[in-house]
């Protein structure tokens, strides 16, 4: 009999790191959480460096915070913004979270990459914070950040989704550079 149920879990210690009743405000505050969170995840040893988290746009409320769980979950798809996405998805119990007439902003500590591009825009986000470019993650990484279009940001602009880069991003890539010389496969 085949499975009929797919389960991802992240790590326990993501609540001790997200604070779930503070407003995160502003851009740097955003990115910061999802900075930090790769960066326990790179220390705790639960998975690879990257971390992400979404905000409700006008009071900074957090909706959902995630972190990679690809090689402990066995699950290509258990990237840090993919599992915020989902979980924003299944807490406000909507597909597209801006379809309740609030707007979201998902903030990464790095670009998303080609999955997680296409997720971006199918989940109703409104908009992209993010701290290391896709170039940071090849450079500092062996991860394969996949195709995306040429203009890629202007992609996203035309759907109604504003994109702002470089946010924290020497801190992101501290993070990138401490998980690719730590040898590390997690």
């Amino acid at each position: 009999m085949l499975p009929l149920q797919i389960h991802l879990a992240l790590p326990p210690w993501v609540n001790e790191v997200s604070d779930i009743d503070r407003c995160y405000q502003g851009d740097e505050e955003r990115v910061g959480l999802a900075i930090a969170l790769s960066r326990q995840n790179v220390e705790r040893g639960s998975g690879g460096p990257f971390g992400a988290a979404i905000f409700d746009a006008d009071d900074g409320r957090l909706v959902a915070a995630a972190v990679n769980r690809v090689l402990p979950q066995n699950c290509s798809a258990a990237h840090a913004e993919m599992m915020a996405i989902m979980i924003a998805q299944q807490r406000l119990g909507r597909p597209r979270l801006n379809d309740g007439g609030r707007r979201y902003v998902l903030a990464s500590s790095a670009q998303p990459c080609c999955q997680c591009y296409g997720g971006t825009f199918w989940a109703g986000i409104d908009e992209l914070l993010m701290g290391a470019r896709s170039d940071d993650v090849e450079e500092l990484t062996e991860f394969d950040e996949g195709p995306l279009p040429a203009d890629w940001v202007g992609e996203l602009e035309r759907r109604g989704i504003r994109v702002r880069r470089d946010i924290l991003r020497d801190q992101a890539r501290a993070v990138l550079s401490a998980y690719g010389t730590s040898g590390a496969a997690y």
